[in-house]
């Protein structure tokens, strides 16, 4: 009996994460049944966030009630959310989380929602915290959002969970929390954690985790090193075995590390060791993760990566261009060093994703057609995904621009790498957009499509799995007119998420438009998947070098 009165005495304390997703040119929010990579904050923040409620840190009687939710592959139910907290008091946080620029006029939306029920929000992310930390003053739509009501946090919450958890409890939330200057240590603090059904919402059952935060290199239009500094912080060996053991428990293999550049972690050989021995018990994983140009030239690096399940990289290949990456103050990038680097990673059975990016001051249409011909004949690279240059708040490239007063986009929903936001010394806004678009069409040819399957199969990649990433990452622009990496599977619209200010369509006008869109997408799918398959056909037939090696066994995940 006394058990159930304490029960009944608890008071429960929601904090409900949310990570925006952004609208696309029509003003509806991009969204999948499946969406493509995990995100890495809300693993963070709830990690941190279940750890608080273990420890009760608002008080015996008080529980912490967590919820999760990725808007790219989840609906925002905004009014059941809002009766829940109302429904305890009005007990509760909603808390924005890992805002880019470009998701930023989303999460303003969202918390609007939220304030005019009288419900505390906070936003924290990349936008706000690149912002704080690079311009002289609080640009006008984090000023708006802050007239609202709506609380900021800038930099990273490790050590001061409890804090903000207590000032929300009391309802004393203050208009900024800035700790741009204090970035936290992340050894032995609680691990990335999302339970299995958030992860299934995403292609291949993916966990996603950061092994390190910060970057020592200088690019200019990298937004990471004034985020999360030059200085690198890192989790330890035990910290990633712990984050390993607790996902396979789960049921996931896969597994996503989002440092900027695992390459440069200094402790990347303890981790990988104990990865290898956690494969060699029998705990089998598959790990994605990003480097430089020059990881090659580390000992053992690419050796050891393989054996420790290194199925995907992601290369900071940028340009080949020796101007473009001088101008981007790129200086480690050694283009004669690429070959080596792409075989190596071949050889350990690697696939290999390069970023190219397409605007840098000497660039012109005959330039960057000229360089992806380079690509396709002399480098050895799988999947390349384009990029727009874009002055990302809280790069050193914006900032430039903002104190010469050079004009930019001001709607920060174009902040998205596959819009033009400011001018460009010889390429016309039409010029530019036209380019990035022809250059997804120059890339994957017919003819190079075969050429990167036939070569999958001289490394021992399997032939139908280079198949459907190829027609992923060349699909997802030209059919969906969005990012590869923004993508995801079958796409899903909702008539009354429309951003604020834009008016709600008649259904009679949306649904029949929304049905002929999704038909139109689907078949014209089917049609380039009919092209890649004859291509895979065509492939398969020619016959391998005699003197090649015999191929790695891969692995190939999903």
């Amino acid at each position: 009996m006394q058990a159930v009165l304490n029960q009944q005495k608890t008071t429960p304390f929601h904090f409900i994460m949310i990570k925006p997703s952004h609208y696309d040119n029509d003003g509806y929010v991009i969204q999948w049944i499946r969406s493509s990579i995990p995100s890495n904050t809300l693993a963070t923040l709830n990690g941190l966030a279940l750890e608080c409620a273990e420890r009760k840190v608002l008080g015996e009687h008080v529980s912490i009630e967590i919820k999760t939710f990725d808007e790219t592959n989840t609906r925002i139910n905004v009014n059941t959310l809002s009766e829940l907290i109302l429904n305890s008091g009005n007990k509760g946080l909603i808390a924005l989380v890992g805002v880019q620029s470009n998701q930023f006029p989303r999460a303003v939306d969202i918390a609007r929602q939220f304030i005019s029920k009288g419900i505390q929000v906070c936003i924290g992310g990349f936008h706000v915290s690149g912002c704080l930390a690079m311009l002289p003053k609080i640009p006008s739509e984090i000023q708006e959002a802050m007239n609202m009501g709506i609380s900021l946090f800038a930099g990273e919450v490790e050590g001061r969970f409890d804090s903000l958890l207590k000032d929300a409890f009391s309802k004393k939330m203050k208009p900024i929390y800035n700790y741009m200057d204090d970035l936290p240590n992340i050894e032995g603090v609680p691990v990335p954690y999302l339970p299995l059904t958030m992860l299934k919402r995403t292609t291949g059952t993916r966990a996603s985790f950061d092994a390190g935060r910060g970057c020592p290199f200088l690019c200019s239009f990298c937004t990471i090193i004034n985020v999360q500094g030059h200085k690198s912080r890192f989790r330890t060996a035990d910290d990633i075995e712990h984050i390993i053991r607790t996902n396979f428990a789960d049921g996931v293999t896969n597994f996503f590390i989002s440092d900027d550049d695992f390459a440069r972690n200094r402790h990347w050989e303890m981790i990988f060791d104990r990865i290898i021995a956690l494969r060699e018990e029998g705990i089998k994983v598959w790990i994605i993760i990003q480097v430089d140009t020059m990881c090659h030239k580390l000992p053992r690096f690419i050796e050891k990566a393989g054996k420790a399940g290194v199925t995907r990289v992601f290369i900071g290949l940028e340009s080949i261009n020796p101007d473009a990456l001088k101008s981007a103050k790129k200086k480690q990038n050694k283009i004669s060093e690429y070959k080596v680097m792409l075989d190596a990673w071949h050889h350990v059975g690697a696939l290999t994703y390069a970023g190219y990016i397409l605007g840098f001051p000497t660039d012109t249409p005959e330039s960057i057609l000229r360089d992806i011909k380079t690509i396709q004949d002399e480098l050895p690279v799988d999947l390349l995904e384009f990029f727009i240059l874009t002055p990302l708040p809280g790069s050193e490239d914006h900032k430039v621009l903002y104190e010469k007063g050079v004009k930019m986009a001001s709607d920060m929903n174009t902040y998205d790498i596959v819009h033009v936001t400011t001018a460009h010394p010889v390429m016309t806004d039409a010029e530019w957009l036209d380019i990035y678009e022809k250059s997804w069409d120059a890339y994957y040819t017919p003819e190079h499509v075969e050429k990167v399957i036939h070569r999958a199969r001289e490394w021992g990649y399997p032939a139908d799995n280079m198949m459907t990433k190829l027609l992923h990452f060349y699909a997802c622009p030209k059919i969906e007119k969005v990012h590869p990496l923004e993508g995801g599977l079958f796409r899903l619209k909702y008539r009354l998420d429309r951003r604020y200010g834009l008016p709600i369509e008649n259904p009679l006008v949306f649904y029949p438009r929304y049905a002929w869109e999704t038909i139109s997408k689907f078949s014209r799918f089917f049609l380039m998947l009919y092209r890649f398959k004859k291509i895979l056909n065509r492939a398969n037939k020619t016959p391998l070098k005699e003197s090649l090696e015999e191929p790695l066994k891969v692995v190939a995940q999903a």
